[in-house]
């Protein structure tokens, strides 16, 4: 019987192997999927917020909006929140439009949307803080949130599509407004970023302005992941806006970013932080066309570490633990938002002042300063009081001195009568 050949070294095995897949073409990185167990299918989450609005109709109602452009059809749903719907809206109530899930891939956003629906309603804590102070806020607000913006675009992730970022017919929604629509950076990547046949072509994008148009809101926030940030206009260049409201902006962002995020957060534009320009997209708009106050984008997580071909951990938490942590934290900073909002939206006169007597902000950072700011207004109030008695006192003066002054010229005018009749009688 012949002998076998000796068998060859494992490592001459193991760098074969490697020059095989080389010339074939390189590995690609495991994919995680979509952890089931934790995150809502697209549909389970929406049958969860209508059995919400339907337990507490007296706060929310639902609205289903459905448009088509060249045979493809769009339905977003939006969910409304006012906590007294039957007072009238006399122009103090900040009007307030968040927008979830406008890129397919990033369902932890969604997630943050069915949760704050809850606090809204029925939650009264997060993570232990009570949140009973805040209804007084709550009065002052009407929130419009759409959970799911791009519910095309979802579907085809939970197919499988794990990276895509795009709507039904492949358009990137947040490339698709007016504001600079179109131009194209030399990293531009067609799949990525593709901005459609011209601006507002896709559905979802023609109902998101007609909505910010009826609406009109003084706060719109558009959620996203993939990092951590707290953005304000612009995206399609390397500076912020001017002037009073970029200082308004500004000022909201970073008493957010110190009080509930302890600095750690990135502020500023989004084209000047980010490290790329991104033209035609919404928060640029709602900035430049709709002249939406206070408009920003909300960058809510984002796992540097994860592969860039492994997008559902990159750009969604993968255990609930963190899962839990993500949504506990944004939920708590979008009520700190509305504490802030609403106190510079007043602050600037843009809405009108109404009543939050004895109101327990968040936290109490804002305590002291809206000490400081009643005081002064009561300090005036009480100046002017003192002014107006001055210029009272000053009146009832001049008074007087002019009634003394007409009672000596009628008594000097009946003295000399007298005299002249006592002449004439003695001659």
């Amino acid at each position: 019987m012949a002998a076998s050949p000796p068998r060859p070294p494992l490592r001459l095995l193991t760098l074969a192997l490697a020059l095989t897949v080389a010339a074939a073409g390189k590995i690609s990185a495991p994919h995680t999927p979509i952890s089931r167990d934790i995150y809502h299918s697209s549909d389970s989450l929406l049958d969860e917020i209508k059995a919400l609005v339907s337990r507490h109709s007296d706060k929310l109602s639902m609205d289903a909006v459905k448009t088509s452009n060249k045979g493809y059809s769009a339905e977003l749903f939006v969910v409304t929140f006012n906590h007294m719907k039957e007072s009238v809206d006399n122009g103090s109530k900040v009007h307030i439009l968040l927008s979830f899930g406008q890129h397919g891939r990033e369902l932890i956003t969604s997630e943050v949307a069915l949760r704050l629906l809850y606090i809204l309603t029925e939650k009264r804590k997060i993570a232990g803080v009570d949140l009973s102070s805040f209804e007084r806020v709550l009065e002052n607000l009407v929130i419009k949130v759409v959970p799911m913006e791009n519910l095309n675009g979802r579907k085809r992730v939970e197919e499988g599509e794990l990276c895509d970022r795009r709507n039904g017919r492949g358009v990137d929604l947040n490339r698709n407004w007016s504001v600079d629509w179109g131009k194209k950076e030399k990293d531009y990547d067609p799949y990525e970023e593709n901005p459609g046949v011209a601006p507002f072509s896709e559905p979802e994008a023609q109902i998101m302005r007609e909505l910010s148009r009826s609406f009109k809101p003084h706060i719109w926030v558009n959620v996203h992941s993939g990092m951590e940030a707290l953005f304000m206009p612009y995206d399609h260049k390397n500076t912020t806006p001017n002037g009073a409201s970029a200082h308004l902006m500004r000022s909201v962002l970073e008493n957010l970013n110190h009080r509930h995020f302890q600095d750690s957060c990135l502020v500023g534009s989004g084209g000047g932080s980010v490290g790329y320009l991104a033209h035609g997209t919404t928060t640029d708009y709602m900035h430049d066309i709709a002249k939406v106050p206070m408009p920003f984008t909300f960058e809510i997580y984002g796992d540097e570490n994860a592969s860039t071909d492994d997008c559902f951990k990159m750009f969604n938490p993968v255990d609930k633990t963190t899962f839990d942590r993500v949504i506990n934290k944004w939920c708590m900073a979008f009520l700190i938002l509305f504490e802030e909002g609403l106190r510079n939206l007043r602050d600037a006169q843009i809405v009108s002042q109404g009543a939050l007597d004895n109101w327990v902000p968040i936290g109490g950072d804002i305590v002291e300063r809206n000490v400081e700011r009643k005081s002064t207004r009561e300090r005036r109030k009480l100046e002017g009081l003192d002014l107006g008695m001055q210029e009272l006192r000053t009146y009832f003066r001049l008074f007087m001195l002019s009634t003394f002054l007409l009672m000596f010229m009628f008594c000097t005018r009946i003295s000399k009568n007298r005299n002249r009749d006592s002449s004439e009688q003695s001659a």
